[in-house]
């Protein structure tokens, strides 16, 4: 399964005691990166939310964030100490009873008296169950978009592949015609130049011609390079630096095929290679 590191995922969950939204996205990164934006009320669960990410995904950037909205219902309200607000009234009563003007003590002065009133603590234990619920959701509708954005790219690594696969087996069968004409080339500079031609000579120059022509090791590594690549994208697993890795062994043969080369069809086979193969890395270096 081809994989994408390049994704966006949305789920958002709506109860009555308020709504959650879950945003991730992932970029490309040589490895796996999360970082998280949680309300306060949720921050405890940042661990197990990393440890799933680890379970789900290899590698790319993650940036996983979470809004939390309550609704009015389930807002922060208020309890009073009525014990408290009795004494404080009481108290003040018996002081005016003391004064020639005594002033008139209001419910609001009552409240603001400390210890009257105390806020109640809102109980975000079905916030974090659902917001346990809506990330597993929206990390398996990543991985879904993961997936569908990478096998996007299959028809253009397959693509390449192949018109490299011709290539391969087009300066493959070429080759021999070359060596017989850099073998005619030769024989005709020793005629335009007079010399008598010496067999042992052209026979050691053909030799020498042979070793530094000789590109069959080169074409012949090209060839398991492209069929590990085609067998590579088959896998279930990750497969990102794999590719990364077979693309540097094909751009390798691939310049010592040019600087092998003898004829200008061939290293103009050796440029289309490169070409090919740097179009297929830009892509590998976003695959998971």
């Amino acid at each position: 399964m081809i994989r994408s590191m390049t994704a966006f995922a949305r789920q958002d969950t709506q109860e009555n005691w308020g709504t959650l939204t879950c945003e991730i996205r992932t970029v490309n990164h040589r490895y796996l990166e999360p970082s998280f934006r949680l309300p306060e009320a949720l921050r405890e669960l940042e661990n197990s939310f990393r440890e799933q990410l680890r379970k789900q995904l290899r590698r790319g950037k993650v940036d996983v964030a979470i809004r939390l909205q309550t609704t009015e219902a389930a807002s922060q309200g208020f309890e009073i100490d009525e014990d408290v607000a009795h004494a404080v009234n009481e108290a003040a009563n018996h002081i005016n009873k003391m004064l020639d003007n005594p002033a008139h003590i209001s419910a609001l002065d009552i409240l603001r008296w400390p210890g009257v009133l105390a806020s109640t603590e809102q109980d975000y234990g079905p916030a974090r169950k659902a917001a346990g619920e809506l990330f597993e959701r929206t990390v398996s509708e990543l991985v879904t978009v993961r997936e569908r954005e990478g096998e996007r790219l299959r028809p253009l690594f397959e693509d390449r592949l192949a018109t490299m696969g011709k290539l391969v087996a087009e300066v493959r069968e070429r080759m021999p015609e070359l060596i017989r004409a850099q073998e005619e080339h030769l024989k005709n500079r020793f005629e335009q130049a007079k010399v008598e031609i010496d067999p042992d000579r052209i026979a050691q120059e053909m030799v020498m011609l042979a070793q530094k022509s000789d590109v069959a090791e080169e074409l012949d590594r090209l060839d398991a390079h492209i069929t590990e690549v085609s067998e590579t994208l088959q896998g279930d697993d990750a497969i990102g630096r794999r590719l990364d890795f077979l693309m540097q062994e094909l751009n390798r043969e691939a310049n010592t095929l040019s600087s092998k080369s003898i004829d200008a069809r061939v290293t103009r086979a050796a440029v289309d290679l490169k070409v090919l193969i740097e179009q297929m890395r830009e892509q590998v270096q976003n695959l998971e």
